[in-house]
C-alpha cells in the first residue's frame, strides 16, 4: 500500500483539493516512520517544503481510526504567532474527522480553555511558557487532560536549543508525562538544525526510543543573493578607490536604481527604500532598537517625499495588536508593503508571499540567514536575499582592527560556510543549566505541594537536561533558598514556596526561562504602544511603533509611560549587538582575508571595501599572524575564535599572563579582537601563553576576583558558587582556547 492510499480519505481530499501532483520526499518519509515505527522523529527540510503536513497527515489519519480519550497530540510551538497561523491550518486540515484543535497561550479567550478543560481531546498547539503555566496551575488536571497522549510535535526545534529554553521544553515534557502516565513519541521539525545526530539524541532524552532521522534528498534550488556595503556618511568605497586597485568583478545589479530616496538620505537605508517600492519585502535587523531607528527613518522619507507610508514594524516588545496588524496588511496581495523586523519573522508565520528580503548587517548564525532567506521565494519565485552592510567611515588615524570591515566579512563568512559546506551551528547541548534547575525546582515544588527534600530531588535531578548537575550542586542550591525564604521548610520536615519564592513566581513572567529586561508599557491616551526597557526622563523623545514620542510622565510603580506623538527623529547610539558567533565562522571570515576568491554576489562597494581589507591584511600581516604590533609597545591580537572561546582566552590572558607580559589598556571588540599595551615582544608573549597553559587550569581562575557572572535570567537567585560554576564550566569554551593557544605554539615557538 502507498503511503497516499494509507492516509485517511479526508486527508486524500484535502491533497486533491490543494491540487498536490504527488506527495513531496519529506511527507513520504516521515509517514513512513509514524506509520511503520514506534519511534521518535526528526524531519529536517528547507523552509516550505511541507514538514506540517508531513508530521500530521499521517497523525490525525491514525487518530480517524482510532480516536484519542484525552488530548491525543501537543505541538509546542516558539511563538504565539506561529500558533496562531498553524491554527487555521489545522482546524481546516481536521474539520471533516471532527477532530478538535485547541490553542493556549495568554492571547487565547477563556472560554476557549475551559472548553478544552471540559472535552480534553485531539489536537493541542501550546508555547513552552503557557504549558508551564498549565502544570503550574492546572496541575491536578493534567492526568485527566492528557492519558491517552501519543505525540508530541516541536516546532522549529533548532530555535529551542538556543539557551535553557529548549532544556525547558525538555523538562516539561518529562514532567507532564511522568504526571500523566504516558511515554508520547516526539517528532522535531526544522528547516536548519546543524546538529541532526545530536539533536535527535536530545529529542530521545527520557524516552527509550531512538530518533528517526530520514535523509530527504533536496531539490537543488537558486537564491538571488546580492552583498552592498555603504559608509553612513561621507565617499562610498566604490568611488574612492585606488585607480591602480584590483577590485574583482562585482555582481550585477539585480534591480534598476531608482533614485527615489530624498537627498541627503543614509545610503544604506537609502538604498533599501529604493529597492522596495512596488514590493513586498521583509527587512531584517539584529536588534529591537535599530528595528525601531530604521523604520522611522524610512517613514520619514515617504513623508519627505510627499508618498503614502508603505512600511510596517514587528519585533517582540511591540503590543499584540501592532504585530498582528502588521501580519494582516502583508497578507493583504494588493498591497505592496515592506515590513522591518527582528527574529520574530524569522520563522514559518504565514504573512503571504514575499519577493525579496533585506538584511542589515550580518545576523550572527548561519541558521538565521536561512531562516531569513526562506521567508522568500515561495510559489515558483526563487529566494531572495539583499545584504547591506553598513560601517562608519574609519578615521584617517584609525589603528588595524578598526579599518577592517567586520560585518562584510562576518556576511560573507556565513554564506561561504553554507555554499561550501551546508555547514549549519550545532546546538550546545553540554552547559550546566543552574538557573534552569532554580526554575524547574520552584514550579516542581509549587505545582506539587510539600515535597520532602528527598522526593524533591528525585522530580527535578532525574530530569535528563539535569545530567550534568550533581547532588551536592542540588543541596547547595536548596540550603541558599532555605536561608533567603525561596523555599521555606514545614514543621514536619517538608519542603514548600517561601514568601520570596511566591514574590518572584507570582509574575506571569516567571512561565518564561529566556532573559529579559525590566520593561515598561508605553501608551498615548488610552492606545498600547509596546514595551520599552530604561524610559528616558520625561520631557524625552522615544521611538516605538515605528514613530516617535514625547514622554510625558513615568509610573515606576506600575511601569507605564505615557506619551504624544511627535515630528523626528531620535538620535540614538545602537551599539554592537553581541551574538554567540561559532569559531568556525571567525576561521571562515580570516579565510576570506587570506583568499584571492571573488564572490558572486557582492556589489561594486562590496568588491572594492573587500579588496581594500585584502590588501591591509597583505601589508600588515593581520590574516597571517594573531598578533599585530600597532606601533609602540602598542598591540591588536586577533584571535579568530568565537564568541565563548574569545571570552576565556580574554580572562586567562589578563588573569594568567597580565603580570608577566605587563598587560595595560587591555580593551575588548568581542568576539574579533583585542588591544592592549605589553612590555614584552612578540616571542616572549607566546612563550608566556605556552608556559601557562601547560599548568593545571582550574576553570573557576577564570572568574574575576569579587565577579558575579550573571549570565542566565534566574542567577540572580542562585548561590554565588553555582553562579561562577555554571559560568566558568558551563558558559566558557577553556577547551578550545587551548587548542588555539597549542596552535600558535608549535607555530611560533616551536618552528
Amino acid at each position: 500500500m502507498s503511503i497516499f492510499e494509507r492516509y485517511a480519505p479526508f486527508v486524500q481530499d484535502f491533497i486533491y483539493r490543494n491540487r498536490w501532483a504527488d506527495l513531496r520526499a519529506v511527507q513520504v518519509a516521515a509517514a513512513d516512520v509514524i506509520f511503520n515505527t514506534d519511534e521518535n522523529l526528526l524531519l529536517t527540510a528547507s523552509t516550505a517544503s511541507g514538514k506540517t503536513e508531513a508530521a500530521f497527515f499521517p497523525i490525525i489519519t491514525l487518530f480517524s481510526e482510532e480516536p484519542p480519550t484525552s488530548v491525543g497530540c501537543i505541538y509546542i510551538g516558539p511563538l504565539k504567532a506561529l500558533i496562531n497561523d498553524q491554527f487555521s491550518r489545522l482546524t481546516d486540515l481536521c474539520a471533516e474527522a471532527d477532530i478538535p484543535v485547541w490553542h493556549w497561550h495568554g492571547d487565547v479567550a477563556q472560554s476557549h480553555k475551559e472548553r478544552l478543560l471540559k472535552h480534553p481531546s485531539g489536537i493541542l498547539q501550546i508555547t513552552p511558557e503557557s504549558l508551564e503555566a498549565m502544570l503550574l496551575h492546572k496541575h491536578t488536571a493534567i492526568p485527566g487532560l492528557f492519558h491517552d497522549l501519543r505525540f508530541i510535535v516541536i516546532d522549529e526545534v533548532h530555535s529551542l536549543l538556543r539557551g535553557d529554553r529548549g532544556g525547558q521544553t525538555l523538562c516539561l515534557i518529562e514532567r507532564l508525562s511522568r504526571t500523566a502516565g504516558v511515554n508520547p513519541r516526539r517528532i522535531g521539525l526544522s528547516a536548519t538544525v546543524g546538529d541532526p545526530q545530536g539533536t535527535g539524541d536530545f529529542l530521545s532524552f527520557g524516552t527509550k526510543r531512538r530518533t528517526i532521522i530520514p535523509k530527504i534528498d533536496a531539490k537543488g534550488s537558486r537564491w538571488r543573493l546580492s552583498m552592498e556595503h555603504f559608509y553612513v556618511s561621507g565617499t562610498q568605497a566604490a568611488d574612492n578607490k585606488n585607480p591602480d586597485e584590483e577590485s574583482g568583478k562585482s555582481a550585477p545589479c539585480l534591480d534598476e536604481k531608482t533614485d527615489t530616496a530624498p537627498a541627503h538620505a543614509d545610503p544604506g537605508i537609502g538604498y533599501i527604500f529604493e529597492h522596495t517600492r512596488g514590493k513586498k519585502c521583509l527587512v531584517f535587523v539584529n536588534s529591537r532598537e535599530e528595528c525601531e531607528a530604521v523604520t522611522t527613518t524610512l517613514r520619514s522619507y515617504c513623508e519627505r517625499k510627499h508618498e503614502p507610508d508603505r512600511f510596517l514594524i514587528h519585533h517582540g516588545n511591540l503590543s499584540a495588536s501592532y504585530r498582528e496588524t502588521a501580519e494582516d496588511l502583508m497578507k493583504d496581495e494588493g498591497r505592496c508593503l515592506t515590513t522591518v523586523t527582528t527574529s520574530t519573522l524569522e520563522l514559518g508565520i504565514d504573512i503571504g508571499r514575499l519577493e525579496r528580503a533585506f538584511q542589515i548587517d550580518a545576523p550572527w548564525t548561519v541558521s538565521s540567514f536561512l531562516q531569513r532567506m526562506g521567508r522568500t521565494g515561495r510559489r515558483e519565485l526563487p529566494p531572495e536575499m539583499w545584504f547591506v552592510m553598513r560601517e562608519d567611515l574609519p578615521e584617517p588615524r584609525a589603528m588595524l582592527p578598526e579599518i577592517i570591515p567586520w560585518k562584510l566579512l562576518q556576511g560573507i563568512a556565513l554564506v561561504q560556510l553554507y555554499l561550501e559546506e551546508r555547514w549549519v551551528e550545532p546546538p550546545r547541548l553540554d552547559r550546566l543549566p543552574y538557573s534552569l534547575l532554580y526554575h524547574q525546582t520552584m514550579s516542581t515544588l509549587a505545582s506539587c505541594g510539600e515535597l520532602s527534600p528527598r522526593k524533591l530531588a528525585e522530580k527535578v535531578l532525574t530530569l535528563h537536561y539535569f545530567h550534568r548537575v550533581s547532588q551536592n550542586d542540588f543541596k547547595c542550591l536548596l540550603r541558599y533558598l532555605l536561608e533567603r525564604d525561596h523555599v521555606q521548610k514545614t514543621e514536619e520536615g517538608g519542603l514548600i514556596v517561601g514568601l520570596a519564592g511566591e514574590r518572584v513566581m507570582s509574575s506571569f513572567r516567571f512561565y518564561g526561562v529566556f532573559q529579559e529586561n525590566e520593561e515598561y508599557t508605553v501608551r498615548s491616551d488610552s492606545q498600547e504602544l509596546g514595551t520599552i526597557v530604561s524610559p528616558p526622563p520625561i520631557g524625552e523623545k522615544i521611538a516605538i511603533a515605528g514613530a516617535v514620542w514625547r514622554v510625558l510622565d513615568i509610573d515606576h510603580k506600575r511601569h507605564l509611560v505615557y506619551c504624544e506623538p511627535v515630528r523626528g527623529k531620535v538620535p540614538a547610539y545602537f551599539g554592537e549587538c553581541p551574538g554567540d558567533l561559532h569559531t568556525k565562522i571567525l576561521e571562515r571570515m580570516r579565510g576570506t582575508l587570506k583568499e584571492e576568491k571573488a564572490y558572486p554576489y557582492l556589489m561594486k562597494n562590496a568588491v572594492v571595501r573587500l579588496a581594500q581589507a585584502r590588501n591591509t591584511a597583505v601589508h600588515s600581516g593581520a590574516a597571517e599572524r594573531p598578533l599585530i604590533n600597532l606601533g609602540g609597545n602598542m598591540y591588536c591580537l586577533l584571535p579568530w575564535l568565537g564568541t565563548y572561546s574569545f571570552y576565556a582566552l580574554e580572562r586567562f590572558l589578563r588573569i594568567k599572563c597580565a603580570g608577566s607580559l605587563g598587560l595595560r589598556a587591555f580593551d575588548s571588540a568581542r568576539p574579533f579582537y583585542m588591544q592592549f599595551t605589553m612590555q614584552a615582544g612578540e616571542k616572549e608573549f607566546f612563550a608566556v601563553l605556552a608556559e601557562e597553559i601547560q599548568k593545571p587550569l582550574d576553570p573557576m581562575e577564570l572568574i574575576y576576583p569579587k565577579e558575579l557572572p550573571l549570565f542566565d535570567k534566574y542567577d540572580e537567585y542562585l548561590p554565588p558558587d553555582l553562579v561562577k560554576k555554571g559560568f566558568a564550566c558551563g558558559v566558557l569554551n577553556i577547551e578550545e582556547m587551548k587548542r588555539r593557544i597549542g596552535e600558535w605554539t608549535k607555530i611560533f615557538i616551536n618552528k
